[in-house]
C-alpha cells in the first residue's frame, strides 16, 4: 500500500460522521452506565442501613 492511499483512507475516515456518531452514543451509553450503577450503590447502602436499624430494633425488644 502506497503512502498516498494511506493517507486517502485515514482521510476518509476522518470525514465520516457516522462513526463520530457511534462514539457519541457509546460515550452517552457509557455515562449513563455509570451513573446508573452509582445511583444503585447508594441507594443499596441506603436501604442496608434502613434494614441494619429495623433488625436492631426487633432484636432489642
Amino acid at each position: 500500500m502506497t503512502f498516498q492511499a494511506i493517507k486517502s483512507s485515514v482521510m476518509k475516515f476522518v470525514k465520516d460522521e457516522d462513526g463520530l456518531t457511534i462514539v457519541e452514543y457509546a460515550v452517552a451509553g457509557g455515562l449513563i452506565t455509570l451513573f446508573v450503577v452509582g445511583a444503585f450503590q447508594a441507594l443499596g447502602t441506603a436501604v442496608e442501613t434502613n434494614i441494619n436499624d429495623l433488625t436492631g430494633a426487633v432484636n432489642s425488644r
